[in-house]
């Protein structure tokens, strides 16, 4: 009997979803789901003090980092323990670029940056063509330096994920932000899948 072949499109979007893991826990580009309900204990908070301290050390760096890349960043309103940033200088195809980077409880540090195009997020189901983008980001993901993927609403973002086992990568993380104004090329690469427009 011939085995079912699963639709390309599914199967990309499958493959992303399983590439960016958790990224449902975002929610709305960069507010966390609320913390579980369960009593606290000395672990928890040696967690909490671990994760201000890591906090604090980003917003140390972005002090000095975020005029070197033309953005400022400041913590959210919504999450505490996120940063946002916009980048806006030198693109060419995108609007801007929104920075979101959350510290998580499990020592983990997480990048997520959405591109604007034409004054809305770049969206999966709203693109001309879908599975052509889908594709593009698998290789996209394959090749470079961040991985792409989308939130649970469909909007696509470019993504790097940091543990924290071996200390803070102060260094690391420079370099993923000196990274971001790249991705604003692969926009490009993407208008014709986006709109239909060229591809620059």
């Amino acid at each position: 009997m011939e085995t079912p072949k699963m639709n390309p499109t599914r199967l990309a979007l499958a493959f992303l979803l399983a590439v960016t893991g958790s990224t449902a826990a975002y929610g709305q580009h960069g507010t966390e789901s609320a913390a579980p309900s369960r009593p606290q204990t000395p672990a928890t908070t040696q967690q909490t003090t671990t994760r201000d301290a890591n906090r604090e050390k980003l917003r140390a760096l972005f002090e000095t980092a975020g005029p070197k890349i033309n953005v400022s960043f400041r913590q959210s309103d919504k999450q505490p323990y996120n940063f946002v940033g916009v980048m806006k200088t030198g693109l060419k195809n995108a609007d801007s670029l929104e920075i979101v980077i959350s510290v998580s409880a499990e020592e983990t540090i997480h990048f997520r940056i959405f591109p604007h195009y034409s004054g809305a997020y770049l969206n999966i189901d709203k693109a001309r063509s879908s599975e052509t983008l889908l594709r593009q980001m698998v290789l996209f993901s394959d090749k470079n330096f961040l991985f792409w993927g989308a939130d649970g609403s469909g909007d696509i973002f470019a993504g790097y994920n940091f543990t924290l086992e071996s200390g803070f990568p102060e260094a690391s993380i420079r370099v993923v932000l000196n990274s971001i104004a790249k991705l604003d090329a692969f926009v490009g690469q993407m208008r014709p899948s986006i709109d239909g427009s060229t591809a620059q």
